[in-house]
């Protein structure tokens, strides 16, 4: 009959012979601490046994052990990330159109029901209306909208009542500051801005961000007798009522930062605002005439 063996599990010691030892001759254990070692091929019963991963203190089942876990907690955590990623993605979608409405003055606005989204042709001027959704999807990070002025693509948001919404996006002091500014049916007076930033100083050009001075822009003007001025925010103070609102007291990097961005953005629109305007003024003309009719008959 062949010698089994036997293994100490307190300190790991082998005994060879037809029972186990009745005290472990390393560590004094009693043969209760024993376990047979079954050789492979000697069973099935014996495999299942004294199989690979039987010992639980064993290098083997640690390793396995631990795959399994790790496994286990990256599904988890995958299934937890794409949860949190939809629902982050649905709550960017809400503010975007939250800060679209505001800026119409319209807060608790429906924005499915008052607003259509459009692709401006930067050259010709001409809108194409598209899907809200894919238009948000092409301005979901501030890179993305970043690249659409670079490519010439623009994009903008029309309100029932014929005002327009056009995104913002430029730089501050430290980081980005992005934005939507609303002009009314003339495409040439600021009916409402919303501005938001991602690092600039509390108290100072994060101060872009407020109520109060976005109230500042409301009434400017982007044109001055047909030529485009956009609007300047002076240090200093304001001194063209019309196309100038005073800087932030300590945040002039972002001031000025806040003056190219409404310059370098609003600039790509004006072949729109052109068409938009000569649109615009031949409907009046053309109204004036059929009054003018209806007077005569």
């Amino acid at each position: 009959m062949a010698t089994k063996k036997f293994k100490c599990k307190v300190c790991g010691y082998i005994h060879e012979g037809d029972a186990a030892p009745a005290k472990c001759p390393v560590c004094g254990a009693p043969a209760s601490e024993f376990e047979e070692i079954v050789e492979a091929g000697a069973g099935d019963a014996g495999a299942k046994k004294g199989g690979l991963f039987s010992d639980k203190n064993s290098n083997a089942y640690i390793i396995l052990y631990s795959t399994v876990m790790v496994v286990i907690v990256a599904v988890l955590l995958s299934l937890a990330a794409l949860s949190l990623q939809q629902r982050q993605s649905e709550n960017e979608l809400g503010e975007k159109k939250s800060n679209i409405l505001q800026s119409l003055g319209a807060p608790d606005g429906d924005f499915d029901a008052m607003v259509k989204a459009y692709v401006v042709d930067a050259a010709a001027g001409n809108k194409t209306e598209k899907p809200a959704e894919e238009v948000f999807d092409m301005m979901k990070t501030n890179k993305d909208l970043r690249a659409d002025y670079e490519r010439k693509t623009l994009i903008l948001f029309e309100a029932a009542d014929g005002r327009v919404v056009i995104p913002l996006i430029g730089k501050g002091l430290w980081d980005d500051i992005w934005g939507y500014i609303a002009l009314e049916k003339d495409m040439n007076t600021v009916s409402g801005i919303v501005m938001a930033h991602k690092g600039e100083t509390p108290g100072l050009g994060a101060e872009i961000a407020t109520p109060g001075h976005q109230a500042l822009y409301k009434g400017k003007t982007l044109f001055e007798k047909g030529d485009f001025v956009s609007i300047t925010l002076r240090k200093g103070g304001a001194k063209d009522p019309a196309h100038e609102v005073d800087a932030i007291t300590g945040g002039t990097k972002t001031s000025d930062g806040v003056t190219m961005m409404l310059r370098d953005n609003l600039s790509e629109y004006l072949p729109f605002f052109e068409k938009a305007r000569t649109a615009a003024s031949a409907a009046s003309a053309e109204e004036s005439n059929d009054q003018k009719v209806e007077s005569n008959e």
